[in-house]
């Protein structure tokens, strides 16, 4: 079983969203048409790739993991959106699958094998394409008075390898000249769009369940303890059941 194959059913609807706007301002940034093609890597559920499909002719998703396929393929039906979809790691796809416009990236980069990934970006991507490496996160700044407390509650019962995965990956995202250093690619400009939204504290509580190192799998019986101490702290937040969030969605944009 993959590391994410006890949030798939989670992962779809309680991550932090990326908003249409989101969408709208990278799209325009990257200048893509109905001709365009985009291959979103380490897809998930497919946030990512949907959230773009209005914007692009062809869309590729790849991910490992089955069950994250499988919530991909009801997204994309239900929205009447087409998708081929790709059991498979990025660094192994066949050297036939041709090149795209652009690649996305989400919350996936530090799972990849830096320097495969690397040699299949310079296959994948057209010579005058762009890679988009995408996140979705609460804003640090103080606009998420629960934050701070929230994510002390989910290193405490995690356990402290794969919460140390977790750091990395954070890591990963926020050095990508590090990543790209010695390829053909260099990271050229940021696009972030900041939105606000009511979240359930229902929903706030159990998306702790989507991050690898606070998943089912990784807690075990500690879930419902986690659960607990999550749910007591953000009632102090509430206003009706619902907790405000700020969010920073955010793709860097990398080409050659």
């Amino acid at each position: 079983m993959g590391r994410f194959a006890s949030t798939a059913s989670l992962y779809e609807h309680l991550r932090p969203p990326y908003p249409r706007e989101f969408f709208r301002a990278v799209a325009h940034k990257l200048g893509v048409t109905e001709q365009s093609s985009l291959i979103d890597l380490g897809t998930g559920p497919g946030l990512l790739a949907l959230g773009f499909a209005p914007y692009v002719g062809r869309l590729v998703g790849v991910d490992p993991e089955p069950a994250m396929l499988d919530a991909a393929r009801r997204a994309a039906a239900s929205a009447g959106h087409t998708v081929a979809l790709i059991e498979g790691k990025a660094e192994t796809l066949a050297d036939d699958i041709a090149s795209f416009d652009v690649v996305t990236i989400g919350r996936a980069l530090h799972w990849m094998d830096r320097e495969a990934t690397l040699a299949r970006l310079d296959r994948l991507v057209e010579r005058d394409g762009a890679i988009a490496i995408c996140a979705s996160f609460p804003a640090a700044d103080g606009r998420n008075p629960w934050l701070d407390g929230y994510n002390e509650i989910r290193r405490r019962w995690s356990p402290a390898k794969l919460w140390e995965e977790a750091g990395r990956g954070s890591r990963t995202h926020r050095d990508l000249p590090a990543f790209f250093r010695g390829s053909a690619f260099r990271p050229a400009e940021l696009v972030a769009v900041e939105t606000s939204h009511n979240v359930s504290v229902e929903d706030l509580t159990r998306r702790t369940l989507t991050y690898s190192s606070s998943s089912p799998d990784a807690l075990g019986e500690n879930v419902e303890s986690m659960l607990r101490d999550i749910g007591e702290l953000l009632a102090g937040f509430s206003r009706d059941g619902m907790i405000a969030e700020s969010l920073v969605s955010t793709a860097e944009i990398v080409k050659r």
